[in-house]
């Protein structure tokens, strides 16, 4: 009987042994999430300088003869932020305290949140039927203060005012209506009040815990205040320097 021919051994490379590398397989890049865009300049709400001396009435336009608008870029240069959104298209508690920042049914509020780390709100409305001590309330919003954190409002319903510092210290007065929502750097002067119509149905968003201890004026001295002057340099603090 013939023997059967030995098959050839045919080696086989290992992939350590391999003299080629793997092909590399291509990494899918993370999608950054572009931040909401602020609005454009011709949707920030309408601002003026006011006269100097005691405001006698809150609640009137107060604008000069003739009146002094500020556009959206001045406003930009104190520090404040503005986007505008459709408050009428849905539903808010006329008060919830706290009400979850995820319970937005908003696409641009819910986003806003998420950008900013806003972890909890709050919804009220200011109106002689709806807030006890009316009167003494409104009052008491009128007071120049600064805050420790930044102020974030979104009006969802009535209108309003916010009177700022500018870098002269002159009181620019923000018409804030339906569907804005506005911050106010750490820092800024300011102080709120209703208008003529006497109502105001506002949501407040905050990074953490809840901030609402104002600081009335002088507290020139407060680190929050410094900071807000180191990064938005008064006209008063220019000529110390140039001095």
């Amino acid at each position: 009987m013939a023997e059967e021919a030995e098959a050839p051994v045919i080696p086989v490379e290992t992939p350590e042994e391999s003299s080629e590398a793997p092909p590399e397989i291509p990494k899918k890049k993370a999608k950054i999430s572009e931040p909401l865009p602020e609005a454009p300049d011709s949707e920030w709400p309408s601002a003026w300088i006011m006269p100097e001396g005691e405001c006698k009435d809150q609640k009137a336009p107060n604008k000069m003869e003739p009146n002094q608008p500020v556009n959206a870029e001045e406003m930009r240069k104190l520090g404040i932020c503005y986007w505008k959104l459709d408050a009428e298209a849905f539903e808010y508690p006329a008060l919830s305290v706290p009400w979850d920042p995820k319970d937005s049914m908003d696409p641009k509020l819910s986003k806003l949140r998420d950008d900013r780390g806003y972890s909890y709100a709050d919804i009220i409305t200011v109106h002689p039927d709806k807030l006890p001590e009316y009167d003494k309330k409104v009052k008491s919003f009128f007071e120049e203060h600064i805050h420790d954190a930044e102020e974030i409002r979104y009006i969802l319903g009535g209108s309003g005012y916010f009177d700022v510092r500018d870098l002269s210290d002159r009181w620019v007065r923000i018409h804030i209506k339906a569907g804005d929502l506005m911050t106010l750097p750490e820092g800024i002067y300011h102080r709120f009040t209703v208008d003529e119509k006497d109502t105001i149905h506002a949501m407040r968003l905050f990074v953490g815990q809840p901030v609402w201890t104002p600081f009335i004026r002088p507290c020139d001295e407060h680190p929050s205040r410094q900071k807000y002057v180191k990064e938005f340099p008064t006209k008063a603090e220019e000529k110390k320097e140039e001095a």
